[in-house]
Formats: C-alpha cells, structure tokens, sequence
C-alpha cells in the first residue's frame, strides 16, 4: 500500500445525481448501482442507476442544445476554446481520475497515474484542428453552378455508451471530436466503472458548456438500450464487445443511424525468427500483467517458430512466475485484480477449457495463493495451441496467453489472420523491412513492432469484428461529420 494514497476515497461531488442540461440533478428512483472495490470487494461507492425517464431526460437535453441552443452555431474556434478549458480541468485532476481507475478495474495506480497524464492531450489535439482541419472545401464543380463548397457539419446527438476497463481514455476520444464537431452528447457509463463519467461531468461543468452539450448517466445494460432506439440520438459511439457491437448495429440499422464501434480483439504477436525469444517474453508478459489483460488491444495469440516454441513457452513462463500480483495502490505490484467477481469467474472458465483439453499449460492457471481477497487470478500461459481452438478465438479479455506454433514467415501471417477479429498486432524483428512486409499482410488496424504500440493521436480501431470506424486523430474526427455538397452562384460573404 502506498502510504501518501488514500485508496478509499471517492473525489466526486455528486455520485447519486445525473448531469443533465448542464445541473446535478436527482434521478427518478432511488436505485443504486454499488461499486465494488476489485483489490478488497468492499463497497467503494454508490452511484444513482438510470430508468428510462432518465435516458429521456438526457436525450431530450442533448436535442435542444443541438437544434436551439448556441453550440453547432460557434465557430470552431470558440469550441476549441472549451476544450482548452476541459484540458487544464483534466491536468489539474489527474490525481483524481488514479484514484478511482484502480478500485473500478483493477489498474495498478502508477499505471493509472501515466495514463491520467495524458487524457488532457485529446482536448488539446482537437482543439488544435479547429485552425488546421478543412470543414469546408470550395471544389471545381460541372453542375452549373459558380462555386461548389464540400462543407463538413456535425451529426448531431450523439450516444457515447463508455467500457469499463478504459473509461476515461476512451470518453475522451469520443467526447473531444464530437465537441470540436459541434455534436451535443450522452454519455452513458457502465454500472461497473461510473467514475470518470461523474467526473468528466464535473470537468464540463467547471468549463462553463452551455447547458445540454453534455449529459451524463449511469445505467446497467437493459436500460441502456434505450439510448441506443432513442429516434431522437443521431448516432452511436460504442466501446464494447463484439456482441454487443452487433446489435447496436443492428438496431440502429432499421433508422439508418450513424454509428462507430471499437470492438473486441485476439491480436497476434509474431515472433520472427531473428529474433531473441526471451526478450520478447518479457515484452509480452510486462504488457499483459500492465492491466491484467483488461485490454481489447492485448496481444494474446503469441506466434513462433515451431523449432523456438518450448523456448518461448519456457521464457513466457519465466517472466509470469517472477511477476508480483496483488494491491494496484502497492508501488511494487506489477499486476492489479480483475475488474469485478463475474469477469474473473468468466477468465477461470476459459482457463479451465484449456486445461481440460489438454493444453500445456506452463504456468498459472489459478488464483494467487497468498491473496485472500480480491478478484485476482493469476498470470497464464498455454503452449502447444492449436489456432482454431477456442482459446485461441475467442476473446478472454485477462491475463491469459495461448502460444501458438508456425512452420514459417507465410504461416505466422496465416494464422495471425486466421480470426474473425483485427484490432492490433505485433511483429517482433530486427529488421524493420521484414517488420513492414509483414505488417501490410496483417489485417489488423494497428501493427507495432516490437512492443504493444497504440496510437491514438493517429487513430485506433479494426478491421473485421473488430469494428467499424476509428477513434482518434482526424480519422476520429470524421465520424462526427455529415458532408453536404452547397452550389451557389457566387462566393457567400459570410462563411462559417
């Protein structure tokens, strides 16, 4: 435990009331959604649990900021000018958002820490392209008309329904853009992880946004539903599996509703063979322990030459074994609990299907002997897996690794591709043109090499199941933006 940490305490103002239409307002039931603390599984807070009133509420607020209210007629300037002020809020607060990242998720607190550091830079790249994004384009154009104009205007209401593991990274990047756009927002946060949302509320409101830009509730599954049919949304934001990806779709198909989704992943690290087995299990294994492989982008499929896998498997378990698991708040963990006692029982059923069909499982595979409390397991290894194989596809979302053997280069990319999912990936080499080759075969929508690498000041997300759109930088943008196509018959003298 670090002693200058006071891990019990709950830096929100108003945990049992909504934000909505820019006021703390109190919900229309008085049910509870309890937080529990994954380290200790005591209460850490009590947050208000939203009915469809609520939503309504909510929605209702975020339409008239969108139609009547100020916001989509500022320029761009004058909202980034917001998200200048939400982005020194945010730096200020840092210590907060590590504070209750860990007892929601299980997130060791200097990672948490690192990760806070940084959520103030998503304001500020946006805020940035209000000077160098094109929002509108004059184009040649044969319709008649003197001018063609390409004009970018924003979608409208938006839902953003935010994952539990990353909530404050992954608001950001849907919040930031969508403010810049000129959109009015739901945020709709999960009932294992309302936190940031809460606080997020609080950073608006302490920005000065105009009434109804930006809402925040907190409700289970089935309420959230709602949010998704509402007619009155224009479009989706979803961070979440791939299940629950494909209904939002689906729902949101009968209306023809905008949407983006970031979905689930399996992704692959390829080991060539030029390079040292060793070195890239300790990268691996330092990757997965980071957020007990809370992680969509987790590299879990780990891919290598048939004559290096007991060497791997051996290096794997190596650095697994000498890994310190237990309290996020103690310095020297190196990997926290799971999020929550029903997320740890689905990691132990995989695991379980491992060691029943006779996987080779090398280290972990259980719960660490020396913790009484908390929803820990520990880290696992499987070796000598079979790609097709149900821990091999299907997305475990812990600190779980099935090693899988290749015959060759062609048969590593084979079967790094060989899954319906196509989020991120990995090539270690000491040769950046074998890192490149292999990299464009990958259909995945990250490649790094040689370590986890996300980069959301470029973009993130995937291809196949891994979902549709992407979040961050001016790719993340876009899905926040209606082209329309204006022919006049001469130059407007005011222009937004």
């Amino acid at each position: 435990m670090n002693p200058l940490v006071d891990s019990t305490k709950v830096p929100l103002k108003h945990p049992d009331q909504f934000f909505l239409n820019g006021a703390w307002v109190a919900p229309t039931s008085d049910k509870k959604i309890v937080v529990t603390s994954s380290a200790t599984e005591e209460t850490y807070m009590e947050v208000a649990e939203a009915q469809l009133e609520d939503v309504n509420r909510a929605v209702a607020a975020a339409r008239v900021a969108f139609d009547h209210g100020p916001w989509p007629r500022m320029s761009h300037q004058e909202r980034a000018g917001y998200l200048r002020a939400m982005a020194k809020i945010l730096a200020a607060r840092a210590g907060d958002i590590s504070l209750i990242w860990p007892n929601e998720m299980g997130i060791t607190h200097p990672l948490a820490s690192f990760f806070a550091s940084t959520i103030a830079g998503a304001f500020e790249s946006y805020a940035s392209l209000a000077d160098s994004f094109s929002f509108e384009e004059q184009h040649p154009t044969y319709s008649g008309a003197e001018l063609g104009l390409l004009v970018r205007e924003p979608v409208g209401v938006v839902g953003a329904i935010i994952p539990w593991n990353g909530p404050i990274l992954l608001m950001s990047y849907k919040i930031a853009p969508a403010l810049l756009a000129g959109c009015t927002l739901v945020i709709k946060a999960s009932p294992e992880a309302p936190g940031h949302a809460l606080l997020m509320a609080e950073v608006a409101e302490a920005a000065g946004l105009p009434p109804g830009v930006l809402n925040v509730i907190t409700a289970d599954r089935e309420v959230s539903e709602a949010l998704v049919r509402h007619p009155d949304i224009d479009k989706i934001a979803f961070t979440g599996s791939s299940a629950a990806g494909k209904k939002i779709a689906a729902i949101l198909a009968d209306r023809m509703g905008r949407f983006t989704l970031e979905l689930g992943g399996k992704s692959a690290a390829i080991v060539l063979d030029d390079y040292d087995v060793e070195l890239a299990a300790q990268v691996i294994a330092a990757n997965t322990c980071a957020m007990s492989g809370q992680m969509c982008a987790a590299l879990t499929r780990i891919i290598v030459p048939r004559n290096k896998h007991d060497r791997m498997l051996e290096a794997l378990a190596s650095s697994f074994a000498g890994a310190k698991v237990g309290d996020p708040f103690d310095p020297e963990t190196q990997m926290g609990p799971l999020a929550t006692s029903r997320h740890r029982a689905r990691v132990e059923q995989y695991i379980q299907i491992g060691k029943d069909q006779g996987l080779t499982l090398a280290t972990g595979g259980g719960r660490p002997g020396h913790l009484k409390r908390g929803f820990y397991v520990e880290p696992t290894v499987f070796g000598n897996v079979d790609n097709r194989s149900v821990l091999a596809q299907e997305e475990i979302f812990g600190p779980v690794l099935t090693l899988i053997p290749a015959e060759n280069e062609e048969d590593a990319i084979h079967i790094a591709n060989d899954s319906v999912y196509g989020l991120n990936g990995t090539v270690f080499t000491h040769d950046v043109d074998r890192a490149y080759a292999v990299a464009r075969r990958l259909r995945t929508g990250t490649v790094g090499h040689n370590n986890l690498r996300v980069d959301f000041s470029i973009g993130f997300g995937g291809f196949k199941q891994s979902g549709i759109g992407r979040e961050g930088g001016i790719e993340g943008l876009y899905p926040y933006l209606e082209s329309k196509t204006v022919l006049l018959d001469g130059l407007p003298r005011h222009r937004v």
